[in-house]
């Protein structure tokens, strides 16, 4: 059984995938998730990637994506990458946008 199944309407992640990939335990994800800390987003590919499915975990300062096939395997490795928050943005670049 493939860790994400994809139904017509629905994305189904097991949770030991998401936790593991943040470095928590799966009880304390799912309070995460809850409380809305950690979100997701989900992307479906189109052109030279239909049938694929980014799944994107935001947590803090650090995106877990997840691409799968229409079957829900794994096409590439999943990844953290780790985003620069909009304060620390505004921080460095003023308020006019303009770096200082």
């Amino acid at each position: 059984m493939s860790a994400v199944s994809i139904g017509d309407e629905q994305v189904t992640v097991q949770a030991a995938l998401v936790a593991e990939g943040f470095g928590l335990d799966e009880q304390r994800l799912r309070d995460l998730m809850q409380a809305g800390t950690i979100t997701t987003r989900c992307e479906t590919g189109e052109g030279e990637d239909a049938g694929r499915t980014r799944l994107n975990f935001l947590y803090g300062n650090r995106v877990l994506r997840l691409t799968v096939d229409a079957a829900g395997e794994m096409v590439e490795p999943a990844q953290i990458d780790f985003v620069r928050s909009t304060q620390s943005q505004t921080r460095q670049h003023g308020r006019d946008g303009a770096a200082e």
